[in-house]
């Protein structure tokens, strides 16, 4: 996950475990860290200490490297673009949405304003993409 805001990561961290996934939660603060983990560079130079994840959740609005940018770059790379990316922000905006589909996002989702809203996303998110979807189990070499 991808967020600069501590208390939306701390929240999130807490609706994962309500929901008792099983699933690996890392975070990172910007857009600029997310592509340091995601192509294994600086202190995440290490695969088996930094896996690559099966599904990204991304802030739009973070220091750095925003999002949008992170999407871009993360979509144009042959090893990391079929990694889903799952746009979870505070935005609205109707600009974000379609500028977040064109540049690849999978899915968009306005982040919840309670915690029991959260929590019911996160059970949505589990169904969807690790319960129904079929995700490659690891990025193939272009």
């Amino acid at each position: 996950m991808a967020d600069d805001d501590e208390d939306d990561c701390q929240l999130t961290k807490e609706a994962w475990e309500e929901n008792r996934l099983a699933n690996d939660l890392r975070f990172v603060r910007d857009g600029e860290e997310l592509l340091e983990y995601l192509q294994h560079r600086g202190k995440y130079s290490d695969p088996v200490d930094s896996p690559l994840p099966g599904l990204v959740l991304l802030d739009l609005n973070m220091p750095k490297k925003d999002g949008r940018e992170a999407l871009r770059e993360i979509k144009a790379s042959p090893e990391l673009r079929r990694i889903p990316v799952v746009i979870l922000t505070t935005s609205k905006a109707e600009e974000d949405i379609f500028r977040s589909y064109d540049l690849g996002a999978s899915s968009y989702i306005t982040k919840p304003v309670t915690f029991e809203g959260l929590v019911e996303t996160v059970q949505h998110l589990e169904e969807y993409w690790f319960a129904v979807v079929e995700l490659p189990s690891a990025p193939l070499a272009a």
